[in-house]
């Protein structure tokens, strides 16, 4: 739980005040903070006080783990070998290195004996795909890093005890306004069990994301408490996570068997939800089935409702469901049935809203979406806001799924009339703007005004500098370096990093990978092809330089584990200066970390890009399918570049959208003594009491 709070939120807890300051304690707090910045953290001075007011060896049990956290962040927790030991220096020309490789293997007697006439396999030479050195050989062949100003240093914080930071963060992903990554999901899980016996008042007030209800339910039924329920699929949903199984319900859970108790408690939640719900049914008839199984309605005839459920399932009732309904009033062209109809659900009628303005609604569906407005949640009025800005001048349509898998297509739908859009954008921002709260003097870090805001969290992987797909920012330093690292978990796993480079009108490609060993401005360390205890793989491009104003770096699976199977997958890039040596890992130059995941075989996390006066880098996200094995950059040009162009091109809602809604709501009403402060980190001088909000938490800027 201390390790979460700190990889989530930069803060550590602390338990107790403790005494007055005493030499060794401060010595103890000294000795941390040095530690610290080997490896880009720092203590706020807050942080720094506290910790020299406690025993020393406090301080010491727990720098041990709040180092021990933010190296595994950074990805300094494993040694990061180069099969190159000179690495960026002396990368070989690639051609070389394999008539080098292939001449000592001739050499010989045992290697050569292998090699059959007619058939060779570079890839199986003796000394190619494995270390050839230790990882103090690769020390010693690399210079000190020489320390500049611009390395990165993260402040750490001072946190309460580490029940009021768990019950804090608990309640930030718990009431969430949109989907989390499976990682925050699988956080909100353990948060639930460790906070089920905080006081009614410190639990949630509102749930409104699916998934974490069925998170919180699962808490609350293990507490015998009542369930936070209002469709029956909510029930199924945390029916299916007490089983193991997938929350979102995409795969078939193998049930098992419930207690009397829950029973009780699920049929009673069941019981509670109105027929007219019932139709929701249909959509995942058979785990119903199953669950019905499982729970013996017809045992408990004081819950008729409840059976009801059941009943549908089988098909001995009917109901039909409200989205056939719809469907089936739009296929007959009856567009005023639909609207009638779809008035009842708001965020449902705003999500159909352009296909009803196509199907001719005309003045009448501006005037139901209006209505709608007021009741949608605001995550659903941020998302149509994004959608019909895209409408203005439309692009490629993209579409992605929760494992971040992704295509794209031409917009070939018809164009919408422009007064109507100009209509609903004019709705859309007046009804956003209302329900934000009143900032009082705010502080805004220009940083932060390109970030897009997070509408959905499913496809960002939580670490060190995440942000959420569609952002933009700023890349400082002369040199830029990708790196991956794997640890294969039951058999020979091969990742391969690569670089496909572009020109501006995303053609004429360049790349770097195995194939390819460098070019003018960028250098690959070598191939790795089997990872037991871990192995590394680095590109180096300098960007001072760079022919190719667009690099997208990707990691491919060329045989073995995918990444959601390997014992550890992880991908991240360092910036540093021309005058900056070091070995290949640096953590201090770290700018961005995170674990690699998904069912795709290909990972595009992002892309970098040059513009009149900079480099800057966006956030992809992204994941193709690719061949179940043998993956090369060379294979996948023509999808990953269509696809990073769609990214690109796209006009993300950014969190500056927000910030111009909130200064107009700050100069209508000022507030004497509130500050709101947001950016990508707080600084030290906010005074007490302001409302923070920064890369961890941009979710809770999104209205309800």
């Amino acid at each position: 739980m201390e390790a979460l709070i700190i990889a989530r939120r930069l803060r550590v807890p602390v338990e107790g005040a403790g005494d007055e300051t005493s030499g060794w304690g401060q010595v103890a707090a000294r000795q941390l903070d040095a530690a610290l910045l080997s490896v880009g953290f720092t203590c706020s001075p807050a942080l720094l006080d506290r910790l020299a007011r406690l025993p020393g060896e406090q301080v010491i049990d727990l720098g041990v783990r709040v180092l021990a956290a933010v190296r595994r962040l950074v990805g300094d927790h494993v040694e990061h070998n180069a099969y190159f030991v000179d690495f960026p220096r002396n990368v070989p020309d690639t051609l070389e290195f394999w008539a080098g490789l292939l001449r000592e293997a001739m050499l010989d007697p045992v290697a050569a004996a292998r090699v059959r006439p007619g058939i060779l396999n570079l890839l199986d030479l003796p000394r190619y795909g494995s270390y050839q050195h230790t990882y103090a050989d690769l020390l010693a062949a690399h210079a000190e890093l020489v320390s500049l100003a611009e390395d990165r240093v993260t402040v750490l914080e001072l946190g309460g005890s580490l029940r009021d930071e768990a019950r804090d963060l608990y309640l930030s992903l718990a009431e969430s306004e949109v989907p989390l990554a499976a990682e925050d999901l699988a956080a909100l899980r353990a948060l639930a069990a460790f906070c089920a016996d905080l006081h009614a008042d410190d639990q949630p007030e509102r749930v409104p994301v699916r998934e974490n209800r069925a998170v919180i339910n699962e808490a609350r039924l293990a507490a015998g408490r009542p369930l936070l329920v209002d469709t029956v699929t909510d029930v199924l949903r945390l029916a299916a996570l007490c089983s193991g199984g997938d929350v979102t319900l995409t795969t078939p859970t193998r049930l098992r068997s419930f207690r009397r108790a829950e029973r009780r408690i699920l049929l009673a939640a069941l019981d509670a939800v109105p027929a007219a719900k019932h139709g929701d049914v249909l959509r995942h008839r058979e785990q119903w089935k199953r669950l019905g199984e499982r729970l013996h309605p017809h045992e408990h005839p004081r819950f008729p409702r409840a059976a009801q459920v059941f009943d549908v399932a089988r098909g001995v009732r009917k109901a039909a469901s409200f989205g056939s309904r719809v469907e089936t009033a739009l296929a007959a062209g009856r567009t005023g049935e639909a609207v009638s109809l779809l008035e009842h659900t708001p965020g449902a009628l705003l999500r159909r809203l352009d296909h009803l303005l196509r199907a001719g609604g005309g003045s009448a569906v501006l005037e139901a979406a209006e209505r709608a407005a007021a009741q949608a949640s605001g995550r659903v009025l941020l998302s149509l806001r994004e959608h019909l800005q895209n409408r203005l001048a439309p692009v490629d349509r993209v579409f992605t799924n929760r494992h971040g898998r992704a295509w794209t297509t031409s917009d070939t739908r018809a164009p919408l009339d422009e007064e109507a859009l100009h209509r609903t954008l004019a709705i859309l921002d007046e009804e956003i703007g209302r329900r934000l709260p009143d900032p009082g003097e705010l502080i805004v870090d220009p940083a932060v005004l390109d970030v897009a805001l997070p509408l959905s969290g499913k496809a960002v992987v939580p670490g060190l500098g995440m942000l959420p797909r569609g952002s933009l920012s700023l890349v400082e330093g002369e040199l830029l370096r990708f790196f991956v690292h794997w640890r294969q978990r039951e058999r020979r796993t091969d990742y391969d990093l690569s670089a496909l480079m572009l020109d501006s009108t995303y053609d004429n490609p360049a790349h770097i990978s195995w194939t390819s060993y460098a070019n003018d401005f960028a250098a690959y360390s070598g191939d790795l092809t089997e990872a037991p205890d871990g192995a590394s793989e680095f590109v180096d491009v300098r960007l001072v330089g760079a022919t190719k104003p667009i690099i997208i770096p990707q990691v491919h699976i060329y045989a073995g584990e995918p990444f959601d199977e390997a014992a550890e997958a992880f991908f991240g890039y360092m910036t540093r200066d021309a005058a900056q040596e070091g070995r290949p890992f640096e953590p201090r130059t770290v700018r961005m970390k995170s674990d690699l995941r998904g069912s795709g075989r290909i990972a595009l996390p992002l892309v970098f890009l040059r513009g009149d006066d900079a480099w800057r880098v966006k956030w992809l996200h992204l994941y193709l399918s690719g061949r179940p094995s043998f993956n090369q950059v060379e294979g996948n040009r023509i999808t990953a570049s269509l696809l990073v162009r769609s990214i690109v091109e796209r006009h993300y809602l950014s969190v500056g959208y927000l910030v111009g809604l909130l200064r107009a709501r700050s100069s209508a009403s000022p507030t004497g003594g509130q500050v709101t402060y947001i950016g990508l980190e707080a600084p030290a001088d906010l005074p007490e009491g302001a409302r923070i909000y920064t890369s961890a938490t941009l979710h809770e800027l999104i209205p309800a």
